[in-house]
């Protein structure tokens, strides 16, 4: 059982979230990957139990969900002392059953959900509301693109359909399309039916005002293809690294620009949280493990077929 120091917090976690960065750190493709005991993933919620001294800003009782980079509060990301966040080595993460983190490193979690459902909200939901509000912020009316169906391109529809925008969205299985559909997409295209998928959509809507790239390298052509003038690509994708080419002259004619986007800052994820209990947002879970089942959460996170977070519940 962990002491919290001063200005310290203990924290009885309830659930935690996997993310396809956890796939990454776990094969040691993140950074220069595990060569000591590392307490894996970023993402939980909890209640927290016990306060060091010279916490002011937290009292036993309190359900929170952690931060997950440190020291960055607002603004550009600190990229000298960024980190690879919660979870990865050299920083301990939140899957275990008490953990002791600084009072900066825990935010309010929603009254509106459960732990299970608060969990999803660091490291995903995170990333798609930075990639909607920052620097172009999504207004109603818009049209906007995601990729895939991971736990960003979910979050980014949700959020985005909130604030009034109309979403397509991008997948390779017909049995998403129609999931797809029930959480408010207004078309869904089959990148491997349809391989020029940018350009076909292109042509049918005069361009998107912001295209959400979770995927990576191989996509951002046609990314590039199908954002509209003046529009924006918000690129955070971890997939695929592929350096073909880029459409340089075609992002050029169109005045549309790339943003790199690296989950966000503790007060952009207060605002999350202010925003889902506002609209009463529930995140996409697809399933719960036990603790004792953690190996298996991870090979059910890494399937093709996942739709929805994949959630370790700690009460269970």
């Amino acid at each position: 059982m962990p002491d919290p120091g001063p200005g310290q917090v203990r924290v009885a976690m309830k659930a935690a979230a996997l993310n396809y960065r956890d796939q990454i750190i776990l094969n040691g493709h993140y950074g220069q990957g595990v060569r000591e005991e590392t307490i894996p993933v970023a993402d939980g919620s909890g209640v927290i139990d016990a306060v060091g001294a010279g916490v002011e800003s937290w009292t036993v009782g309190d359900r929170v969900i952690s931060v997950y980079f440190r020291d960055w509060v607002d603004g550009p990301p600190p990229t000298d002392r960024l980190g690879f966040g919660l979870g990865s080595p050299g920083e301990n993460g939140v899957l275990a059953e008490y953990v002791v983190l600084d009072a900066s490193r825990v935010t309010r979690m929603p009254q509106s959900l459960d732990f299970v459902h608060a969990s999803t909200l660091v490291c995903a939901g995170l990333t798609a509301w930075t990639a909607l509000t920052e620097e172009h912020p999504v207004t109603a009316g818009q049209k906007i693109l995601t990729l895939g169906t991971g736990g960003v391109s979910l979050f980014v529809l949700q959020l985005a359909r909130t604030f009034g925008a109309e979403v397509i969205a991008t997948t390779s299985q017909q049995a998403k399309e129609e999931q797809l559909r029930k959480l408010g997409a207004v078309d869904v295209l089959n990148y491997r039916t349809t391989p020029a998928w940018g350009e076909n959509i292109y042509a049918s809507t005069g361009g998107m005002d912001k295209v959400v790239n979770p995927v990576g390298g191989d996509a951002m052509t046609q990314s590039i293809m199908a954002v509209g003038a003046g529009g924006e690509i918000a690129v955070m994708g971890l997939f695929s690294t592929d350096d073909a080419p880029l459409r340089l002259p075609v992002l050029m004619s169109k005045g549309a620009s790339i943003r790199g986007t690296a989950v966000g800052g503790s007060k952009a994820l207060a605002q999350l949280v202010d925003f889902v209990d506002q609209h009463g947002i529930t995140p996409v879970v697809q399933k719960t493990f036990a603790l004792k089942d953690t190996k298996a959460a991870y090979t059910a996170q890494a399937s093709r077929d996942v739709f929805g977070k994949i959630v370790i519940d700690m009460t269970a």
